[in-house]
């Protein structure tokens, strides 16, 4: 059976990577959020709601999983953090295949996965793109977030491959530092190359 070309699309905290994921979906190339579908699998009536509070009891609620309780609850504790992993990584996995087959039809489809290098997900992809922003960039955007300290963002920097080494293993990189219509072009020349490629 043939299957579209598979982007995986990634980048660490701040680089930009959901505003590029929708410059590839205005270019017609179909997006599959991990985290859009990890939020919908945990809210309310979310098929991870009952494992979750299994697991870590008191982290769930009338709205589904309170993610600031559940962040606290594996926070710094990296066996939690695993058990968690170990259950969502296996329902976001199976909720891609489903999208892939949806789009079986597209010529390409892009896979938005913010750990894409970390959980091996790149061995599963046909290219990867990383978006990338000088790190003064990224520090002004994420600190910007509301609520968002500077300890909370080292630590989620330390949870993730660094940009370089991101950079290094991409087969391509979007530069999101510059001012976002040339970022934009940059998308819609590479859907373009790759559009020629598979023709």
């Amino acid at each position: 059976m043939t299957r579209p070309f598979t982007i995986g699309l990634t980048g660490s905290i701040g680089m930009g990577k959901s505003a590029v994921a929708t410059m590839f979906a205005d270019e017609g190339v179909p997006v599959f959020d991990a985290d859009a579908a990890v939020h919908a699998m945990q809210a309310a009536g979310g098929e991870l709601v009952a494992e979750i509070e299994a697991l870590f009891a008191g982290t769930t609620g009338p709205e589904g999983v309170d993610r600031k309780a559940l962040g606290a609850a594996v926070l710094g504790d990296r066996e939690r953090l695993a058990k968690l992993e170990a259950l969502i990584h296996p329902a976001v996995a199976r909720q891609r295949a489903h999208f892939l087959k949806e789009h079986r039809t597209a010529d390409m489809v892009l896979f938005d996965i913010p750990l894409l290098f970390e959980t091996g997900g790149d061995e599963h992809v046909d290219l990867t793109v990383v978006v990338s922003a000088p790190a003064s960039v990224q520090r002004q955007r994420v600190l910007a977030r509301p609520g968002m300290t500077a300890e909370r963002f080292e630590h989620i920097l330390a949870l993730q491959m660094q940009d370089n080494d991101k950079r290094a293993r991409a087969d391509h990189v979007i530069d999101t530092g510059q001012p976002i219509e040339g970022t934009r072009r940059d998308v819609r020349a590479l859907v373009k190359k790759l559009r020629a490629g598979l023709a």
